[in-house]
């Protein structure tokens, strides 16, 4: 596949990055000397697809749907009655049962709460994924690079995941405050028990403690529910705001481009358990074999960002915890003068696809850097590793 210059060769497997920093010199270690291996059938396979121009990128949804929010609903349950019997012990009982009245009521009172939250959280996620919807199905077609109208609907779109944010934030303030109530459940029910051991009781007092603890221990059970379905809902909703942020910043790349892409490409891929990059040098050279995109910049203005979506897209599905080794190749001709401009335009091009690569929502952590020379090279080239 050629699209201005660029050459995308699409392998079997793929691998992601993400991070948007310039490299200083330091980082590109030279990888002179660099030799590609054979393809393997696979790659071949999709090798020839690829140059056959018979490519078709599907583009996805750069948003995923919001998770589901808890369905549950928490009414206290009805307190026993209760016989006084003005004994001190019927005193103290009678105080308990007030404070667990009071706890009761709190806690009816923070269901409603937690009721108009999930309404508020849903109607938000509504309304954020219908302008998302409508700026996907403007770039589907087609847009100016940078469409004013575009950033406006963007910026709209941004308020409104930030009011999810904000619904996630009175969220998990209730779920203090429901914590706070499940300390108040236990310090009641370990002062019923107590209670039983306060001499001057009479028999009706000891029955009133068993109903009153009876009372206390529904209450807690609902308390305990009650937080547990918050803990969840918060944990959920918090993940699903982070991964929009994400499609956000590759939704704001496919705006400035004036091309829709898909979906972010963090969210096809899971961070190594012991990631070791983050814009760091390589420490050997690059995976063997072809790399999975070849960029040339033989004239001003490649358009490669569709071509390496795909590929990298692509290879992402294929392994989701893949890392990737991004090369600036310079020609290794002329004279000394000319080699080391060719070899500082090389690496700013490489920080440009990095950049782009990121943007796209590929983690930092996923890509190492090097520079390297060929006598095969004619202009500057940036060659991306499935590692």
């Amino acid at each position: 596949m050629r699209k201005h210059g660029l050459r995308a060769i699409i392998l079997g497997g793929a691998f992601l990055v993400s991070g948007c920093s310039f490299v200083s010199d330091s980082v590109w270690p030279s990888l002179a000397g660099e030799e590609e291996a054979a393809p393997a059938p696979a790659v071949a396979a999709a090798q020839r697809t690829a140059e056959a121009g018979n490519t078709v990128a599907t583009v996805a949804s750069a948003t995923a749907a919001q998770p589901p929010l808890g369905d549950g609903v928490f009414s206290t349950p009805v307190s026993g009655n209760l016989t006084s019997t003005g004994t001190i012990v019927g005193q103290k009982v009678q105080q308990l049962s007030g404070e667990l009245q009071q706890l009761q009521t709190r806690l009816n009172q923070r269901d409603g709460r937690l009721q108009q939250i999930r309404t508020s959280t849903v109607n938000n996620a509504q309304r954020y994924h219908g302008t998302v919807a409508g700026v996907q199905a403007r770039l589907q077609v087609g847009s100016t690079p940078g469409n004013p109208q575009l950033i406006n609907q963007w910026n709209q779109a941004q308020g409104e995941l930030d009011q999810v944010s904000r619904d996630i934030a009175d969220m998990n303030q209730l779920a203090n405050d429901v914590a706070a109530d499940s300390s108040l459940a236990a310090f009641l029910l370990e002062s019923a028990r107590a209670t039983y051991g306060i001499s001057g009781a009479v028999d009706q007092d000891h029955a009133n403690l068993a109903v009153l603890e009876d009372d206390i221990n529904r209450t807690q059970v609902v308390v305990d529910r009650l937080l547990n379905e918050l803990s969840e809902d918060v944990s959920r909703q918090t993940a699903y705001v982070g991964n929009e942020r994400r499609s956000l910043g590759a939704l704001a790349l496919a705006i400035k481009n004036g091309e829709l892409y898909g979906s972010s490409l963090a969210s096809r891929a899971y961070p190594p358990s012991n990631a070791a990059f983050s814009g760091q040098s390589l420490g050997s050279a690059p995976a063997a074999g072809r790399p999975l995109v070849v960029i040339r910049f033989d004239r001003p203005n490649v358009e490669y960002e569709q071509a390496l979506y795909t590929a990298v897209s692509r290879a992402l599905d294929q392994r989701p915890n893949a890392q990737f080794d991004l090369v600036a190749v310079s020609p290794s001709q002329g004279s000394p003068a000319d080699i080391a401009l060719m070899r500082s335009q090389s690496r700013k091009r490489a920080d440009e696809v990095l950049q782009t690569l990121t943007g796209m929502g590929l983690p930092a952590d996923r890509v190492a850097l090097a520079s390297t020379t060929n006598p095969g090279a004619r202009t500057s080239e940036v060659h991306i590793y499935v590692r």
